[in-house]
């Protein structure tokens, strides 16, 4: 019997704080998106003085990642490395932050952050995925 895994709101709450954490510790303004496997959006914080363009960014990273089942940093890679038909795909590729959480290898969603660099996104974003003990993030 095939097993489909699913994000729980009390999950989504869990990741939402990880990630929150992370930023209020380093005193870093950003806006954290969660998503489904399907890039649909389960939740959206802006944390205060984070740019209102954020919010956007953010859901977007989410969902390349989910959808793409990789970090959004895989295409910013492939784009850098010259393989620019990437900037066609109806994905943010552009831009690090976005991270797959991964259940027993099933992607099951993804969290994108927006609003600071983009390392320090992915280091928040990498927060609230691996809070549900995804070894990937």
């Amino acid at each position: 019997m095939n097993r489909k895994f699913v994000l729980s709101q009390v999950e989504v709450s869990q990741i939402l704080a990880a990630a929150r954490n992370e930023a209020l510790g380093n005193q870093w303004a950003v806006t954290i998106a969660v998503v489904d496997d399907g890039g649909h959006p389960l939740a959206l914080e802006r944390l205060d003085g984070a740019a209102a363009i954020s919010a956007y960014i953010a859901t977007e990273k989410a969902r390349t990642a989910a959808l793409g089942r990789r970090e959004s940093k895989g295409y910013e890679d492939m784009v850098n490395g010259g393989r620019h038909a990437f900037l066609s795909a109806p994905l943010l590729t552009s831009l690090e932050g976005g991270v797959p959480i991964i259940i027993e290898g099933q992607v099951i969603g993804a969290v994108g952050v927006s609003g600071v660099k983009a390392e320090q996104d992915a280091q928040v974003a990498k927060a609230g995925a691996q809070c549900l003990g995804n070894p990937n993030a």
